[in-house]
């Protein structure tokens, strides 16, 4: 039996040919740039829509959750950051993931939109859920984890960055 080295897989994200395995290679990404967009938009509305929330204390605050995670943070440096003031850091998380969830669902600078997200989801594992045992019982990690596929290959397909891409190039083809 001959067992040969495959070295035509190296296919344009534009270019519509090939088998199956080259069209699930070009869409693989974005079940999970759908997921992460949408769940980031709904996060940012409900920290917005939230008036418990956007407070320094009180049931449901920002800032009494904060004060319950500063002893088992990895991080106490960062809760006192957000401790200085609450409620800006609340809405600084809010529209951060807003920002990001946008990005992402409509593909405009979807890298740096995906690095956005890895960044908030880095911050609240090493805060909020950094003292979650087992450790896989946290979603923050396996967030920030989802998010590094996009940080590293964008958001190449049905996106603004490859229309904008294709016009540069004068294809026309943004798929």
């Amino acid at each position: 039996m001959t067992h040969g080295l495959r070295t035509d897989t190296q296919t344009s994200y534009a270019d519509r040919r090939g088998t199956w395995r080259d069209a699930a290679a070009r869409y693989s990404l974005l079940p999970l740039r759908v997921f992460l967009g949408v769940t980031f938009v709904y996060a940012g509305l409900d920290k917005l829509t939230d008036s418990a929330f956007m407070k320094a204390s009180g049931p449901g605050s920002l800032g009494d959750t904060m004060h319950a995670v500063r002893g088992s943070s990895a991080i106490p440096a960062l809760v006192d950051l957000a401790l200085k003031s609450p409620v800006g850091f609340g809405y600084a998380i809010a529209l951060g993931e807003l920002a990001v969830g946008i990005g992402v669902l409509v593909g405009l600078l979807g890298r740096l939109a995906a690095l956005g997200g890895a960044l908030i989801s880095l911050s609240l594992w090493l805060t909020v859920s950094w003292a979650t045992t087992p450790y896989y019982f946290g979603n923050d990690l396996a967030y920030l984890m989802a998010w590094l596929p996009l940080v590293l290959a964008g958001t190449p397909m049905f996106s603004l960055d490859a229309a904008l891409r294709a016009r540069r190039r004068g294809t026309g083809n943004y798929r």
